[in-house]
């Protein structure tokens, strides 16, 4: 209880739309801590987003301290706003979900947007999400907002894992029936896995956050097209 384990990971997404937040290479933290069945709670979430944010606020605090130069960027709020996904619907139900995103970011700072994955009211969820990755009334994304970008930054995808019943629930919801025999669907639906949370934390994303990037090919070496080359080398970014 309280143990878990985290990876250093590394990977292709050979079909990913390539711009200034994603590249077909990615590198990300992805962790995992088994809990008790309790603290399957929002609060218990909740904790752990500050404590994130916390970590990530502190290292930048650091950073400023031990380089001048960053001295023109400013400081992200330690401080979590959070809102559910119907909330923020509700707030601004004329725009997409990434445009209230960036409505709400902008406004607020550091978010922590709630319970992805179900429909909203408008018939369409806030975004996708796995049906047997998170509980979609127990996870969140981890928002703050670029100033460089002048946009909300996703830096952490995350949640407390399926339950039994939540894997039965979001499968069928999601039309997803044919993977309950597959080996990890099969044992958790059995109750022979333990509770957890966990989630992944981009690090070519946090680089560029602490450091006030535009574009994630100044912090990671990459493969890159033509178009995306030529629009860089216009502007001045220098691509590693």
């Amino acid at each position: 209880m309280g143990k878990g384990l985290y990876t250093d990971m590394n990977a292709i997404r050979r079909d990913e739309e390539l711009d200034n937040l994603h590249s077909i290479y990615v590198d990300q933290w992805d962790w995992e801590k088994v809990i008790k069945e309790e603290d399957r709670t929002l609060e218990y979430l909740k904790r752990t987003v500050r404590a994130i944010v916390a970590a990530v606020c502190a290292t930048e605090m650091n950073l400023h301290a031990m380089f001048p130069q960053l001295e023109g960027l400013p400081l992200h709020n330690p401080h979590v706003t959070f809102i559910t996904s119907q909330q923020l619907e509700d707030l601004y139900p004329h725009m997409t979900g990434k445009e209230r995103e960036n409505a709400f970011v902008r406004a607020n700072g550091t978010t922590c947007l709630l319970q992805i994955g179900h429909k909203l009211k408008s018939g369409l969820p806030h975004d996708g999400r796995a049906p047997d990755y998170d509980d979609w009334d127990l996870n969140c994304d981890l928002l703050f907002w670029n100033d460089t970008l002048g946009c909300s930054f996703e830096l952490s995808s995350m949640g407390i894992r399926v339950s039994p019943e939540s894997l039965d629930r979001q499968l069928t919801l999601a039309g997803c029936d044919d993977r309950r025999e597959l080996p990890f669907h099969k044992a958790l639906l059995a109750g022979q896995l333990p509770p957890a949370i966990g989630g992944g934390i981009g690090q070519s994303r946090l680089c560029m956050l602490l450091l006030g990037s535009c574009h994630i090919g100044e912090v990671q070496a990459s493969v890159w097209d033509a178009h995306t080359k030529a629009a860089c080398a216009a502007a001045g970014i220098n691509l590693l």
